[in-house]
């Protein structure tokens, strides 16, 4: 069973449609007992790291996800859902989760013509292999809606960079966790690839 975690961040309809596109049937759920019996799951989320962790820590759920990362069930965070499992972000000052070392930073552009926040398609680029990035090819594009970033601390964890006036980590993991901060339920073709290849990843990669 997989489960979208729901905890008020609202686009999970969204992500569930796209998982029915890719043959993963996703229940949302905001119980911290049927994520624990999840054989996979999806943190998607938009929004702030100080509200999104105030529900979480409410309702029981960073509990409960803390456990499915001990145990090793396959977790793939989106958006805000990567940028909380990290272990500090600079918007409201918050401490996160910690699945990942590093911290989440807000954009300083100096370019007149960039905005935040950082908006539409950019192209990624792959740095590490990982069984979820697996057939993205040079020039593939994902969806980006985001005024923060994620900084992990450690360069083994970064799979993929993407560029908004420098270059940013849009891709991260250890063990049986992958976050990224673009949308891959709003990008089409190349998005709906990385939902299809989460739906039969065992939560290992090679090392």
């Amino acid at each position: 069973m997989a489960v979208i975690v729901d905890y008020d961040a609202g686009n999970l309809r969204s992500v569930q449609r796209a998982c029915d596109e890719v043959g993963l049937t996703a229940t949302i759920s905001d119980d911290p007992k049927t994520i624990r019996r999840a054989d996979r799951i999806i943190f998607p989320g938009v929004g702030a790291a100080g509200s999104a962790m105030r529900s979480i820590r409410k309702s029981g759920v960073d509990v409960a996800l803390r456990g499915a990362f001990q145990d090793g069930v396959p977790i793939l965070g989106i958006c805000l859902g990567l940028q909380i499992s990290l272990e500090f972000s600079e918007e409201d000052n918050q401490t996160t989760l910690g699945f990942l070392p590093g911290n989440v930073c807000r954009f300083q552009l100096d370019a007149p013509d960039l905005k935040i926040p950082h908006m539409g398609w950019n192209e990624v680029e792959v740095r590490r292999r990982h069984p979820l990035l697996e057939g993205i090819e040079e020039g593939d594009e994902f969806y980006f809606v985001h005024s923060f970033f994620p900084m992990p601390r450690n360069p083994a964890t970064v799979y993929a960079l993407t560029q908004y006036e420098s270059e940013f980590c849009c891709a991260a993991g250890l063990d049986n966790f992958f976050g990224t901060q673009f949308h891959p339920e709003k990008s089409g073709r190349v998005g709906l690839g990385l939902l299809g290849r989460f739906r039969l990843w065992d939560g290992r990669v090679a090392k």
